[in-house]
């Protein structure tokens, strides 16, 4: 009993004495003192449930139509205008209550038009981001990131596509990363650090569709990154399975970092099992063989012998109703997170997934002419090697038909 005790009087002391080292004299510093240097206050890229007991002078701020800036005390300032043009949905829902009464929650991007949605300074990590609005996702609707004044995006990728809801077909996503909500609710908690500077903007590149109400809100911690945190990046491709096979999920990477996730918005143009296919990590020199290989499509998302019901998980999913014997084409949506598993490479990556399936009514592989496409999801160290052309919006959100009978 007594060794117990002092087990237990040990054990306290050292839980007082790291939270004394780390949270020292909480909430004596002025308010608008800088932020502590990284050696002794970098908990703005510290989350999840263990580390909520640490206190931190990290400064929490949020931007969204109410509060563009996320600049202290600048929230729900608006003023209603009743001559406004081309104003959101529920525009004038406030006039009558005045400032401070959800005057301006939403913005409304028109065709063709960009909206700025977050554009501050660092050093900071964002946290969580929520969007609503549309009630109908497209590719039409581009999300980019840009980190510390980069001319070109880190992120360049469809915002329903970035949240894991693949082919504008809604589907609710339980996972760690990405929480996908009814009816058309997107979450994600990617931390995001940046160094110097934040802008992300919001493209409507439809001809013919006004987003009349876009929701939003991004939050994030100002405080010190520390010298070997990474930058997130992802990006999205789109190709036929007919003319490039296997499928190229990322390539062209150079520089340090780690992969942490995949999605993939499948489509199968003919009846039967799809997913024989493996999923390949080249790293740093791998030519024509990987230092990674997978054994199956549904391996790699953690499934086995085939997707017979949709599951959505912390790490894995499929979330769309589908069934490989049904009439073609079925829409499957994937996400693999490398949260617990990160993928490091020191010099390059490039992945790679097989469409593979089998013939019917024998015992041979086939490959397969589906249409497939994907966002890869990793960190690195800046600066990033040029990204593809994002495909053009045609390209991108262009109609599957089913493969001609045999």
């Amino acid at each position: 009993m007594f060794r117990s005790f002092c087990l237990g009087v040990l054990v306290a002391v050292l839980a007082l004495a790291t939270l004394g080292r780390d949270a020292t004299t909480a909430g004596s510093r002025p308010a608008e003192e800088a932020p502590a240097p990284a050696s002794t206050d970098a908990r703005g890229l510290e989350q999840g449930l263990s580390s909520l007991p640490f206190l931190s002078h990290a400064r929490t701020r949020s931007v969204c139509a109410e509060n563009p800036t996320g600049a202290r005390g600048q929230g729900g300032r608006a003023v209603p205008d009743k001559a406004q043009a081309d104003p959101p949905a529920s525009a004038r829902a406030a006039d009558e209550l005045g400032q401070g009464w959800k005057v301006r929650p939403f913005l409304r991007v028109n065709k063709g038009q960009t909206a700025t949605l977050m554009d501050v300074d660092g050093p900071g990590v964002i946290q969580h981001i929520w969007m609503a609005g549309p009630m109908k996702w497209s590719r039409a609707h581009v999300l980019r990131f840009y980190w510390d004044g980069e001319e070109t995006p880190s992120i360049e990728v469809p915002a329903a596509d970035f949240f894991a809801v693949g082919h504008g077909k809604f589907a609710p996503v339980h996972s760690l990363a990405v929480v996908t909500n009814p009816q058309d609710a997107l979450n994600c908690y990617w931390p995001m650090p940046f160094r110097k500077h934040a802008r992300v903007t919001f493209s409507n590149d439809s001809t013919t569709d006004d987003v009349t109400l876009l929701a939003y809100q991004i939050t994030y911690a100002e405080a010190p990154i520390p010298a070997d945190a990474g930058y997130f990046h992802a990006q999205f491709r789109r190709a036929r399975t007919d003319r490039v096979n296997p499928y190229v999920i990322l390539d062209g990477v150079r520089g340090h970092g780690r992969y942490v996730g995949t999605f993939l918005a499948w489509t199968q143009r003919e009846k039967g099992w799809f997913g024989e296919g493996e999923v390949k990590f080249f790293l740093d020199g791998d030519e024509e063989f990987p230092t990674i290989c997978g054994t199956g499509t549904e391996d790699y998302f953690c499934g086995s012998y085939g997707f017979a019901t949709p599951f959505t998980g912390p790490y894995t999913g499929t979330t769309l109703p589908a069934s490989d014997q049904g009439p073609p084409p079925n829409f499957w949506s994937l996400y693999r997170w490398h949260i617990m598993d990160p993928i490091n490479f020191e010099r390059d990556l490039r992945v790679t997934i097989q469409a593979l399936g089998w013939y019917e009514g024998k015992p041979l592989y086939k490959k397969l002419s589906d249409d497939v496409a994907s966002v890869a999801f990793w960190y690195q160290a800046e600066p990033h090697s040029p990204f593809p052309s994002l495909p053009s919006l045609a390209d991108r959100g262009a109609t599957v038909l089913p493969a001609p009978a045999n």
